[in-house]
């Protein structure tokens, strides 16, 4: 099945220009859930603003080349370009050079994740399986399973299963 996922290039949200960008050898063979950590957006202006300071964070304060994960998605399910496809990302230590990350916007250590965020993920998912950009069998991880964080946040932790059977 060939989902076709509506993604907000990055032009259309103003990310600065990468510093650097490495190409992953071959598909992903993880990918690894995220959370912001910071309230959500409600709205495109909103959701632009954010991702812009989500950003100029990572580049300026962490010193990464770019925005850390591959893909944002947003409450109302708006999914954004991050690093994007075949990307090496800067989300997970250790983990970047076989993973495409991402980060559902908000902070999810006591907020639930909406249904309509967790589709557009299960829709990237099938998308990159399809063309070929995630092994068709991918693992799926919270950030947390990887490293010493909360990352994804308890409720978004507890609906990954759903997220595996994307495949």
């Amino acid at each position: 099945m060939n989902q076709q996922v509506n993604v907000v290039s990055r032009e259309q949200w103003g990310a600065a220009p990468a510093r650097n960008k490495e190409t992953l050898k071959g598909f992903a063979k993880k990918v690894v859930i995220h959370h912001t950590a910071v309230q959500g957006c409600k709205d495109l202006k909103e959701c632009k603003s954010r991702l812009v300071s989500i950003q100029r964070g990572h580049m300026k304060e962490k010193g990464f080349d770019d925005i850390g994960y591959n893909f944002l998605v947003a409450g109302d399910g708006t999914v954004f370009e991050g690093r994007g496809w075949g990307v090496v990302g800067a989300h997970a230590k250790g983990n970047n050079h076989d993973s495409c990350g991402i980060a559902f916007m908000g902070n999810f250590n006591n907020d639930t994740p909406g249904k309509e965020a967790i589709s557009s993920v299960k829709q990237m998912l099938q998308f990159g399986v399809c063309q070929s950009f995630l092994d068709p069998e991918f693992v799926l991880f919270g950030h947390r399973d990887l490293g010493s964080t909360e990352c994804p946040g308890d409720k978004l932790y507890a609906v990954l299963p759903q997220l595996s059977n994307a495949k």
